[in-house]
């Protein structure tokens, strides 16, 4: 296979059986600078077009290494741009498939100017059709921007090198000590990675992905027919309590669950569910994740730490852009206490409070479990504009737990005061009825039944609207 052709079989391998149309292809470089006119560039390094995902319009290119190494000059930019202005005009998304040696030298500042073209198309796009990345060889330099400006990103477990500073140049580093453009780390440690897979996985998730999401934020007509029962019961759901992920395959219609940032802030779960055939974006927080066998594999903190309300932030600010309702899993008790938390978090959680208060979509809260103090607050709760919020019988709300809440209010005093104290406490102010009876729990349902009354819920805020202050945006 060579690798001209790789470009095209990439994109025939995303989309459906020969629906890809190729626009532009006769596109060649322009510049002849540096004995450019002697090397031939071929559709000037990218093949451009549009095809279907399920029988859905989606515009695509994909980068050929073969071609000046897929490097971004004038008339490749111009390809791209221009895509993404039919994107715009029709409502659908853009999917780029990245295999790139950055910049073209040759080309200079056109070349700049040309990368710039692309940042501000991305920017128009942005919250008007979804943007999908996927990485298959090198994305360095301001190339890296691409992906960060698209709402979700893709990236080849093994080839796939994403980086705005190679390895090799940061102080101290190497690539053999710690390839911070690899696969794992740029998933786990930036963020900036939503799915590690290989190839083919990644052809087949992004076309998952794409079936879940709107073509654009005026699209009201993303519905499946659903063929689950809506009624069903999840036995046992609050033996999955510490990981919102379990929740999410077992309340989904036929379990279809697509998680976003996999690898990132493992404490704060993100992703796509359907219920009664619609997408909802599904936001948890998470204490443990369990293994094939049940045991648990890692376990966390049921704090909110910086990464983790970044990363919910943006989840909630993208299904606000698209009209996506949102449901919440509350088990939160505080925040994280680490120093690099400290530096952060206060932002950070400054950030998911603005998101979830200012989004106005159709918005439910369930709480799972301990729901204590200002995380509560944060997470989703009436006070910052849930329309419905629902707890399980068992689940705690309270300014924090009983037990060093006793300590506090009877310091100096005996053990027996203050173990009648944190029974009274916890029978008072963390009873889940107590936060009921003043109005800020609107139902008390068993585990089992959490799909059938988050579908209700959902089904009545269908036609929610929701007026806000006149402004240009906000500024958190």
């Amino acid at each position: 296979m060579s690798s001209s052709s790789q470009a095209s079989q990439r994109i025939n391998a995303l989309l459906d059986e020969n629906s890809f149309v190729e626009i532009g292809a006769l596109v060649t470089a322009r510049s002849t600078d540096f004995n450019l006119k002697q090397e031939e560039t071929p559709s000037d390094g990218v093949v451009t077009g549009y095809g279907v995902i399920d029988g859905n319009l989606v515009y695509v290119y994909s980068q050929d290494a073969s071609v000046l190494g897929g490097s971004i000059g004038e008339m490749h930019a111009k390809k791209i741009v221009r895509l993404y202005e039919l994107a715009i005009k029709t409502g659908s998304p853009v999917i780029g498939l990245i295999d790139s040696a950055g910049l073209r030298l040759q080309e200079g500042a056109d070349a700049l100017n040309a990368f710039g073209e692309i940042y501000l198309k991305q920017v128009e796009a942005s919250g008007v059709v979804p943007q999908i990345t996927a990485v298959f060889g090198a994305c360095g330099g301001g190339l890296a921007l691409i992906p960060s400006i698209t709402d979700f990103t893709f990236m080849e477990e093994s080839k796939a090198s994403l980086f705005v500073n190679s390895p090799n140049v940061l102080e101290g580093n190497y690539k053999e000590k710690l390839d911070t453009s690899s696969a794992k780390w740029q998933s786990q440690e930036t963020g900036n990675v939503d799915v590690v897979a290989d190839e083919a996985s990644v052809y087949a998730q992004i076309r998952e992905l794409v079936s879940m999401l709107p073509s654009n934020n005026e699209d009201s007509d993303n519905f499946e027919d659903c063929t689950d029962d809506l009624n069903r019961v999840c036995e046992n759901l609050d033996g999955a309590m510490a990981d919102p992920a379990v929740i999410a395959g077992q309340i989904s219609d036929n379990g279809v669950f697509f998680e976003t940032k996999r690898n990132y802030a493992k404490e704060m779960v993100t992703g796509f569910i359907r219920l009664n055939g619609a997408t909802v974006g599904l936001v948890g927080n998470r204490t443990a994740i369990f293994d094939e066998n049940g045991k648990e594999a890692e376990k966390f903190d049921d704090k909110l730490t910086a990464h983790a309300c970044e990363k919910a932030a943006d989840f909630v600010e993208f299904c606000d852009a698209f009209d996506i309702p949102v449901l919440t899993l509350t088990n939160a008790t505080g925040f994280g206490s680490s120093k690099c938390d400290e530096k952060h978090v206060a932002k950070a959680a400054g950030k998911l409070v603005y998101a979830l208060a200012n989004a106005t979509v159709p918005k439910v809260n369930v709480i799972t479990g301990k729901a204590f103090g200002s995380a509560y607050v944060i997470m989703n709760s009436k006070a910052i504009g849930a329309d419905v919020t629902i707890s399980w019988p068992d689940a705690q709300i309270g300014t924090m737990d009983a037990k060093f809440a006793a300590k506090i209010l009877c310091d100096g005093k005996d053990a027996e005061t203050v173990a009648k104290t944190e029974t009274e406490y916890a029978n008072l102010q963390n009873n889940v009825r107590s936060a009921a009876a003043r109005g800020y729990v609107d139902e008390i349902v068993e585990p089992a039944d959490t799909r059938k009354y988050v579908v209700g819920a959902f089904e009545m805020l269908f036609t929610k609207r929701d007026e806000r202050p006149a402004k240009k945006h906000g500024t958190v």
